[in-house]
């Protein structure tokens, strides 16, 4: 545990611990290895010091971060590849329950991250491309100060983090807390508090102890208005139209209700801001679940969103306000409730309205959630979703019904969950559950989940993303909604080297999904194995062979052309995937993956070029091309997805940037 000592003097974030108080303060060191290796003390020469005090306002972090000059700046982009570059850290658990908290990063450059974060941030792994990482909420954003200073042998980092940006119990003595460090030409990590290697540094299971003397009071709230205005004219001079003006307007608000709970508030919200959807090319018999990016939607966004499993989600906020084509849907106004209650009972509502355009009717959704924390790090959480179509002439609404029980072990390796949901829809009766449930476990070697979930033809989630219930009819221009019932399941072993000094694990893995109707008849099985060798130099090899079956239901085109007849297809493919040095001014990454396809045959290829000019600029170049041949009549096709990026940092404030994308597919 750590004391925290109030300032008695004025703190000027400058990046030099001259103030008084610094002198003072007990020192933390003494940090510990948590990747590549997490059995041992980070060594003398790599050494992080860190004080922390506070004053009525702020919680102050001053850490001196030991080692050579050579640091990797990938960007100054806020946010943007933090856990690419050399970065210092701190987590911060206000409420202190393992369930939700806040992490605040800052390079040696000075560039700032910060993210929400939940009490299930599962196991270290490098994602697929398009998966997200869970129990991360990257964009959020928020107020606080950072500075630093770089000297040969060390920098300093000097924090100063508003308590009105943190939602945090007022009657609690003790914080949970975590510092760590990442140091690029190790490529390693170290912090303060032990992780196991197999868990992130962020992971609220492994916090220590950060001790009030007298806890803090409530501050003047964090309360914020942003309105915007925008105009714009057109004129069509083919057809000698008049000029059409358009004008628009709005605002949103954060408004503080307690130090622990907030209120969102949206009128005639614009999302100009939010940057554009990555594309990526579908060749699945469903659409993709792409990101949530709206700032509104993103504040404690897992009290709404973590329900099911990831291609089964009850709730999606992006069905609000975005078509199924990812058009902008206008929103007339919104409010969301969300924060802690107490210290146990976490609770979200959530209220949208839509306007009325050419395609739709106005809708009114309205999403209410709650989490009571059970134990040490379970919980109990349900909903309530409703949505009606206004100025309908006859009923059109959806509602949903859920509760799930998750159980964790206080270390985290451990975790089993199941719930159960009711949808109450209009024009439909019967057969509309929804249930899942599912086990795993996890410690330094070995990886072990499965899930099982399922639901009915008419349950229906107008709120949420689920995959595998609505087939598309190519040859009607129809879709269709099954029940059906999904079982996944995947192992990896993980081994370590300890007398390697340039690999650090080598890891074997399998991955098995299989998919029935309520018939019990198989709609889909997908069964892979792989292996990955990864590197100290950040280098990887990946190599994976899978074999599919699917009973495809209804005719499918692929490609836009004739579409596939309905029947069972056995198909199976093998790919090879491979990463160069990150940590270099130039890398690479690619892949090349080839086997049959339905009745027909594919080939994959991915390429992934980048320039740094550290620390101002980035250059890159991603592309996919996919070469889908069938026999006649079906077809051929070569799709491809090229996105170029340029980014020029001007300062930590002010950027250039210019993202293309060009899609065959779309």
């Amino acid at each position: 545990a750590y004391t925290i000592q109030r300032a008695r003097d004025k703190m000027t974030i400058d990046g030099v611990l001259n103030e008084p108080v610094w002198e003072t303060l007990p020192v933390i060191s003494g940090f510990w290895m948590s990747y590549p290796v997490d059995d041992r003390q980070v060594e003398e020469q790599l050494r992080t010091e860190v004080k922390v005090s506070s004053d009525d306002q702020y919680i102050y972090i001053g850490a001196v971060c030991y080692g050579p000059d050579n640091y990797v700046i990938k960007t100054l982009k806020r946010d943007a590849e933090f856990w690419d570059g050399d970065g210092f850290g701190v987590v911060i658990d206000p409420v202190n329950e393992k369930t939700n908290g806040f992490t605040f990063g800052v390079s040696p450059a000075g560039v700032q991250t910060e993210y929400l974060i939940t009490g299930y941030t599962g196991r270290r792994e490098d994602l697929d491309p398009g998966r997200t990482r869970s129990g991360v909420n990257i964009a959020w954003d928020n107020k606080w100060i950072s500075e630093v200073s770089n000297h040969k042998d060390h920098w300093v980092v000097e924090i100063a983090i508003p308590f009105k940006t943190l939602r945090f119990d007022e009657s609690k003595n003790q914080w949970g807390i975590n510092f760590f460090r990442r140091d690029a030409r190790s490529n390693s990590i170290h912090t303060w508090a032990p992780v196991p290697i197999e868990f992130h540094e962020t992971d609220l299971g492994y916090t220590g102890v950060l001790q009030w003397e007298d806890a803090p009071e409530k501050t003047s709230r964090n309360f914020a208005i942003i309105p915007y205005a925008r105009g714009g004219v057109s004129k069509d001079f083919e057809n000698d139209l008049p000029y059409d003006f358009q004008a628009q307007a709005g605002l949103d608000a954060k408004v503080p209700v307690t130090s622990s709970l907030n209120l969102d508030l949206t009128i005639n919200p614009d999302f100009s801001q939010v940057e554009v959807d990555e594309q990526v090319i579908n060749l699945t018999l469903f659409d993709i679940r792409l990101p949530e990016k709206r700032l509104f939607f993103l504040e404690n966004s897992d009290i709404f969103d973590d329900f099911g499993i990831p291609p089964m989600r009850p709730f999606f906020s992006r069905r609000i306000g975005i078509d199924e084509d990812n058009n902008p849907i206008p929103i007339l106004f919104g409010a969301r409730l969300s924060g802690n209650v107490n210290k146990n009972l976490r609770l979200g509502v959530m209220n949208m309205q839509t306007r009325e355009s050419d395609n739709f009717l106005p809708q009114n959704y309205t999403v209410a959630a709650f989490q009571q924390k059970l134990f040490a790090r379970s919980v109990i959480k349900g909903y309530l979703h409703n949505r009606d179509a206004l100025k309908s002439e006859s009923p059109d609404y959806n509602r949903n019904a859920g509760l799930e029980f998750q159980y964790m072990s206080p270390d985290g390796r451990f975790r089993t969950f199941a719930g159960g949901a009711k949808s109450f829809s209009s024009g439909l009766n019967g057969k509309d559950y929804f249930y899942n449930l599912g086990i795993g476990y996890n410690n330094r070697n070995l990886s072990l989940y499965s899930n099982l979930s399922g639901l009915g033809e008419n349950y229906r989630a107008d709120m949420g993303y689920i995959r595998g219930q609505k087939y598309y009819d190519a040859e009607r221009d129809t879709s269709v909604y099954i029940g059906m019932n999904h079982w996944y399941s995947t192992g990896s072993y993980t081994f370590y080297p300890e007398d390697s000094e340039k690999i650090i694990s080598h890891e074997i893995s399998a991955r098995y999904i299989y998919d029935v109707d309520i018939k019990l008849d198989m709609l889909n099985s997908e069964a892979e194995v792989g292996y990955s060798l990864k590197f100290n130099s950040t280098a990887q090899i990946n190599l994976s062979y899978g074999h599919t079956v699917v009973n495809l239901l209804l005719p499918f085109s692929f490609i836009d052309d004739t579409p596939l007849p309905a029947d069972i297809y056995s198909y199976h493919q093998g790919e090879l995937r491979l990463q160069s040095d990150q940590r270099r001014l130039f890398s690479a990454e690619g892949s090349f993956s080839y086997g049959t396809f339905y009745n027909g045959t594919r080939a994959r290829y991915t390429l992934g070029l980048k320039y740094r000019a550290q620390p101002w600029g980035n250059f890159s170049l991603d592309f996919e091309q996919n070469n889908v041949k069938f026999p006649d009549p079906y077809g051929s096709a070569n799709i491809f997805l090229i996105g170029p990026r340029i980014e020029v940092n001007f300062s930590k404030s002010l950027f250039w940037t210019t993202f293309l994308q060009y899609n065959t597919q779309w």
